[in-house]
């Protein structure tokens, strides 16, 4: 069956939303890659997707090598691409995987970066308390640092999913996964705080749309707000250099596996599928213990 490129991306679209229960932006991703590659298709003249060749592919290597994307990135399009070939394969819309044979660029081994715990001291210090946002934007610090969640994971938290009792929230993941995951005191009374005194005045008249953090227009907090809010956050603050909402993340994780807790819980929190994603935290630990010995030891 002959279909042209843009129906067979819709097809695959459709795969990934259907069979495989991607996320959005997964989805998002994968049709930005694979667009992409439609591009260097039309400047190479190749008319259709099963003439594309494996000399074809090379010469879409060189290209990004010559654009020096990082190699996490370039694995991530031949990744997307050897994926979107094997659908096609599969339906029978192509014959060969052109993709099948490329070897993909290993990744940088670049540690998670993360806040010491005085460094983080610093930025609860930094938040203001007195307004409706202010309040906000303390819960907020207080509830990624607390939980070790996506920032993606927090917009879409409601309050119903808030248990004050058990101190834990239901946290909706990747692929529509589901997991419960607990928050300390700071997080449970700084929540409380704006819960009671500061979300329905942001609310002001709109109708109560039942999601946890709201914007200054009254509408539900998006992951771009919440990244602006930090960056303002880390401005006010006395830190240096960059602050991202995974980084607090990684601090969670990294934090817990310096104090004790045991891999699989800290898995468990963050929602990992496999321990893999998770062990990289232990080359952040062991940075940190080599660095706390060389610079206390008598002898080091």
């Amino acid at each position: 069956m002959q279909v042209g490129k843009h129906e067979a991306l819709k097809l695959f679209i459709e795969y990934m939303q259907i069979e495989k229960n991607y996320s959005q932006a997964t989805i998002e991703q994968y049709h930005h890659d694979i667009t992409s590659f439609f591009m260097f298709m039309a400047e190479q003249a190749i008319p259709s997707l099963a003439e594309v060749q494996y000399g074809d592919v090379r010469i879409f290597l060189t290209r990004m090598y010559d654009k020096k994307l990082a190699r996490r990135t370039a694995a991530s399009k031949i990744s997307c691409l050897r994926s979107f070939y094997r659908f096609l394969v599969r339906e029978k819309l192509v014959d060969e995987n052109p993709f099948a044979l490329v070897s993909l660029p290993k990744a940088e081994k670049r540690l998670p970066e993360f806040f010491y715990e005085q460094e983080l001291e610093l930025l609860f210090d930094a938040c203001e308390t007195e307004t409706p946002l202010g309040k906000r934007n303390k819960a907020l610090l207080e509830l990624l640092y607390g939980t070790g969640i996506r920032v993606s994971e927090c917009c879409k938290i409601r309050l119903s999913d808030l248990d004050f009792f058990l101190s834990t929230v239901l946290v909706h993941g990747k692929g529509h996964k589901e997991r419960y995951v607990p928050f300390g005191s700071f997080a449970h009374d700084e929540l409380q705080t704006y819960i009671q005194s500061a979300r329905n005045e942001l609310l002001g008249d709109k109708e109560d749309h039942g999601y946890l953090f709201v914007n200054f227009r009254g509408g539900p907090l998006t992951a771009r707000g919440v990244r602006g809010i930090l960056n303002k956050m880390f401005e006010n603050s006395s830190l240096q250099g960059k602050i991202h909402p995974h980084k607090l993340r990684h601090t969670f994780a990294t934090h817990l596996l310096n104090n004790g807790a045991d891999m699989r819980t800290v898995q468990e929190l963050l929602g990992h599928a496999f321990l893999s994603s998770t062990q990289i935290y232990t080359h952040v630990t062991n940075e940190h213990l080599r660095r706390t010995y060389m610079s206390t030891h008598p002898r080091a």
